[in-house]
Parts: structure tokens; C-alpha cells; sequence
């Protein structure tokens, strides 16, 4: 097995600056030629000379996307390949709606999971979603893309899981880190042996040090990537679990968050993403809504483009829980639904290395505090809206601080 999934990932800085130059110019006529967006988003005389040129462009937020997707449905004019061109089209909580166009690996995961050990010698589970969103699609692709044999677990039936990967012997798990340990568990609980399962690639939340260490006590080597549904993949962890390094297909800068500045490598920011060769759905100067760092030098793996520190945090209060993005619009749609709701907030902490969550609704306790219809209809409710189960706790009115946080996430990821 190759080291690198190709030479891209070895080249020089001028390599490099000079290939993404050439990129970025097509790419940017190609979206000012076919996104009725772009066109309209991008000023004639605008044009791409240099690299530094991108940060004259104007950024797009992916929190505004709701309204554009609203106002122009299906993905707001952003698309420059007409919606019955495309592969597959999904809804991602929110919702925002996100296309896939024809190709090989199409969200380029290949050179992410190929970084992580996967190759044509393995058999892959994949407990990615399959329905609405893309990841599962997402992670199959890229694991064609090495040669994997895939089987599509999606989420739920550990006890299905861990029967197929005993019966096939599968040698790599793709999913969220948390779920892994719950195939683990089962298989304990079953007295199954699934130690053939020796390596993961992991995305869609936090993979926490002691997360790693236990899986690596286990036998299992853990790497993980950087990405999202309307991206594709941004950066990736090597083996040399250095930071993450970018994505040969995307430009990232790091901006200060709510501005169009653009910040020196080192200093926390914004990740804003350029795609360089997707042609169904341009994106160019995409805010995430993320906040990362560019890190100084290059990775000791011997990959030489930029590396971010990884996940650290959010520039907005969308949050993303157990894979799956929750926005605070959806909070609002819950508040907005009950009239017996004077206010809500969303806490999001972490139980034994898994996401949790709980829905704080300020009702008049003296007059509902005992009504348990109530308290099933808002649970309910926080299922529908956000997808994941989760808790409600009814609470007086005025005991929520007046601090602005629709969705306060306490999880610690040190």
C-alpha cells in the first residue's frame, strides 16, 4: 500500500498555489456562468488574477442558506447543474437541502479514508445515515473510491451489526465516534468476537482523547475527518494525528467570525471553503459556521498542504449532535408550536462519551407543571423537529438567563 492516496499531496507550496490559481479562475467563471446565485452575488468587473483575490469576494454563510433555499427553492440558485442532472438530492436537519452530482466520489472522502488505513483489502461497515442526509452515501463513495467492499449498516440494530461484521470478518468501521463503542458494548453484551475489526474512520462529532485511547486499547486505530454535507470533505487526520490536514480539492481561509477578514494562520476563526472542481454546486467563500485554525509548518507524515487544528467550536449556535446539525430555528419552531411556551434552550452535554441533550421550556409551573401531556407532546415535538431523541425539562418562568443562547452546548472537548 502507497503511502499517499496520490502525488497531489506531496507536491510544492508554488505546485501548489500555481495548480489552485488555475482551479479557482475556472471554477469562479464556471459559477458566475451557470448559478443564477454567483451571478447575481458576484459583480461583473470581480475577477480572479491571483489567490489573494478570493478575499475580495463576498462571503456566503451556510446559516442563511434556510432563507435562500426558501425563497428559491430547491438549493437556493447555488446549483449550477439542474436538479433532475443530479445523482441524488437530500435534506439535512434545518432543513437545508443538499445535492449530489454523477462521478467518483463526488465528496472526495477517498483521500480521508484512505489516510485512515481502508483499502482494497477491507471490508467496511458503514453506520453512516443513509435516509434524507448524505453521509451514508457520502463515506460509501469514498470507500469505493479505495477499493472497500461496504456494508451498509446505517444507524441502529447493534445487534444486527455486530452479527454481520462477525460473519464477514469486516476489518473497518466508518460512523460517529460514539457509535462505535455502542457495536463494542453489544458485542460484549452477545459474547460476539469482533476483533477483526482493527481500524475506524470517524466523522459527524467529537472524538475525544479518551475515546481514542480506549478504542486503541481495544485494538482498533481511530482517525477522523473534517467535513459537511454541502462540502464534502475539508480536512483529514494521518496517521501522524497532527492536526488535520486540508483537503486537496478546497481552498480554506479562516476569517474572524460575523466579518469578511481574513486572519493569520495560528489565530481562531471562521473556516470559510472554496471548492475548486465541483461543478454541480459551486461553492466559493462558503462560511461553515465553524471555527478552526490554520496551524503553523507542515505535517510530519510528509503531506504538504496546511493542516487545521481540527473542530473547535462553533461561530454560531448551530450545533451539531450525534452527527446531526440542530439549529436554533428549529428550537424556535417548538417554542412557536405551544402557546403554554414562554421561552427554550437546548443544552447539549456529554454522558459517558455520547451526545445528550435537553430542552429547557419555561411554562407557568403553578398552572402546567403537573400536565404530563403536555411534557409528551413537547418530547414529541423535540423529536420531530431535530430528529434525535432527547430530553425535556419544564422549569419556571424567568429561571432561563437572559443570555441570548437558544442552544448551549456544554460539552467539554478538551
Amino acid at each position: 500500500m502507497n503511502l499517499f492516496y496520490d502525488g497531489l499531496e506531496t507536491r510544492s507550496n508554488t505546485e501548489r498555489n500555481n495548480d489552485q490559481l488555475r482551479r479557482l479562475k475556472s471554477q469562479f467563471k464556471h459559477a458566475k456562468d451557470n448559478s443564477v446565485y454567483y451571478r447575481q452575488l458576484f459583480d461583473g468587473d470581480m475577477e480572479i488574477n491571483d489567490i489573494s483575490d478570493l478575499a475580495k469576494l463576498p462571503i456566503t454563510r451556510k446559516s442563511d442558506l434556510l432563507a435562500q433555499q426558501k425563497d428559491n427553492p430547491p438549493f437556493g440558485g447555488l446549483n449550477a447543474m439542474m436538479p433532475k442532472q443530479l445523482l441524488r438530492v437530500f435534506a439535512s436537519p434545518g432543513p437545508i437541502y443538499d445535492p449530489e452530482g454523477h462521478g467518483r466520489d463526488w465528496w472526495r472522502m477517498g483521500r480521508a479514508i484512505y489516510a485512515a488505513g481502508f483499502n482494497n483489502n477491507d471490508i467496511a461497515i458503514n453506520c453512516f445515515s443513509y435516509h434524507h442526509t448524505p453521509a451514508g452515501h457520502m463515506m460509501e463513495t469514498g470507500a469505493h473510491a479505495v477499493g472497500c467492499v461496504v456494508y451498509p449498516g446505517g444507524v441502529g440494530q447493534t445487534d444486527a451489526q455486530v452479527e454481520a461484521i462477525c460473519h464477514y470478518k469486516i476489518t473497518g468501521y466508518m460512523g460517529t465516534p460514539d457509535f462505535l463503542k455502542n457495536i463494542l458494548d453489544k458485542a460484549a453484551d452477545m459474547g460476539r468476537d469482533i476483533s477483526c475489526l482493527n481500524k475506524a474512520f470517524v466523522s459527524g462529532g467529537a472524538l475525544f482523547p479518551s475515546m481514542r485511547d480506549e478504542y486503541n486499547n481495544r485494538g482498533i486505530s481511530v482517525l477522523q475527518a473534517y467535513g459537511t454535507a454541502d462540502l464534502g470533505l475539508i480536512a483529514y487526520e494521518t496517521p501522524a494525528q497532527d492536526g488535520m490536514v486540508i483537503d486537496e480539492g478546497v481552498i480554506v481561509e479562516i476569517i474572524r467570525a460575523g466579518t469578511n477578514d481574513q486572519l493569520p494562520d495560528g489565530e481562531v476563526g471562521e473556516v470559510v471553503v472554496t471548492l475548486l472542481d465541483n461543478r454541480d454546486y459551486p461553492l466559493i467563500r462558503f462560511a461553515t459556521g465553524d471555527l478552526s485554525a490554520i496551524m503553523e509548518g507542515v505535517s510530519p507524515c510528509g503531506r504538504s498542504n496546511k493542516r487545521l487544528k481540527g473542530w473547535m467550536g462553533r461561530a454560531d449556535q448551530r450545533t451539531k449532535v450525534k452527527g446531526m446539525f440542530i439549529d436554533p430555528i428549529q428550537i424556535d419552531r417548538i417554542v412557536k408550536s405551544f402557546d403554554v411556551i414562554i421561552k427554550a434552550r437546548l443544552d447539549v452535554e456529554l454522558d459517558d462519551n455520547a451526545d445528550k441533550m435537553t430542552i429547557k421550556v419555561e411554562i407557568d409551573m403553578a398552572k402546567y407543571g403537573d400536565d404530563q401531556q403536555i411534557l409528551a407532546n413537547i418530547t414529541e415535538s423535540l423529536q420531530k423537529q431535530c430528529k434525535i431523541k432527547g430530553k425535556v425539562e419544564l422549569v419556571n418562568i424567568g429561571e432561563l438567563a437572559n443570555d441570548g443562547l437558544v442552544i448551549n452546548d456544554l460539552r467539554k472537548y478538551d
